[in-house]
């Protein structure tokens, strides 16, 4: 099964193709640029280097959030055209899912932590269970937006070693060395920002459990009100 997958969640663009357990390419970039600048560009460029012919392609996989705003609306919109224009159905993988998914087989809790801004990170909480000759993800808290003292709590209930990534590390580094009392470490560079490999890998097991939708129907998922909504409930509110 082909799949595109397209992570723009964050200030890493990636976008990747997969074949059944096989990544073709991957392109990602994690510099200052718009994600309206960068995604249809890197699609093109890995389409022409890999040869491939869009119509032969199975499913579109996005990571629908939670994430940018601005990052995750590009993406959808992205999704959504292509998912029109070559009548293909659209699978919605959580970006912090394909987070954890970096650290595929990891012995480990896995935290992804996003800064949301606002004193928030967006996050979630996995780990991995054997399963045959590889892994399931198993979600131990879901995708949510939480103060980061409220997730090192949870952290340190479990009582198990963790390991964090993701763009708000080094944002909370202090405070997750200060307040995490068991052992953790963090993912190293390779493998700590967003991968749309990783989207692809777990788009394909939610495919075949026949979690996907059309391209009408895919919406991405924010977990709270942008900015601009919260302006204007608080001025609602007074």
């Amino acid at each position: 099964m082909k799949i595109i997958a397209i992570d723009s969640s964050g200030m890493t663009a990636s976008v990747a193709i997969t074949e059944d357990d096989i990544t073709i390419a991957e392109y990602s970039v994690n510099y200052k640029k718009t994600h309206s600048q960068t995604l249809l560009p890197m699609l093109d460029e890995v389409s022409k280097m890999t040869e491939l012919d869009l119509n032969t392609v199975d499913a579109i996989a996005i990571a629908k959030g939670p994430g940018s705003f601005t990052g995750l609306r590009i993406g959808s919109a992205t999704a959504k055209g292509l998912g029109f224009t070559l009548d293909k159905p659209i699978i919605e993988v959580y970006t912090t899912d394909a987070l954890a998914y970096n650290m595929y087989g990891t012995d480990r809790i896995v935290c992804p932590l996003m800064d949301a801004r606002r004193e928030q990170v967006y996050t979630g909480i996995y780990r991995f269970v054997r399963s045959g000759d590889g892994f399931d993800l198993e979600t131990l808290l879901k995708p949510s937006a939480l103060p980061v003292e409220e997730v090192v709590k949870k952290i340190n209930e479990l009582n198990e070693p963790v390991i964090y990534l993701g763009d708000g590390v080094p944002v909370y580094k202090d405070k997750l060395d200060a307040l995490t009392k068991v052992d953790h470490v963090y993912a190293p560079s390779h493998r700590n920002r967003q991968s749309a490999a990783s989207v692809g890998a777990l788009a394909l097991k939610l495919y075949k459990a026949g979690r996907y939708v059309s391209s009408d129907d895919h919406v991405p998922e924010y977990l709270r009100l942008s900015q601009a909504e919260r302006e204007r409930k608080e001025k609602e509110d007074t």
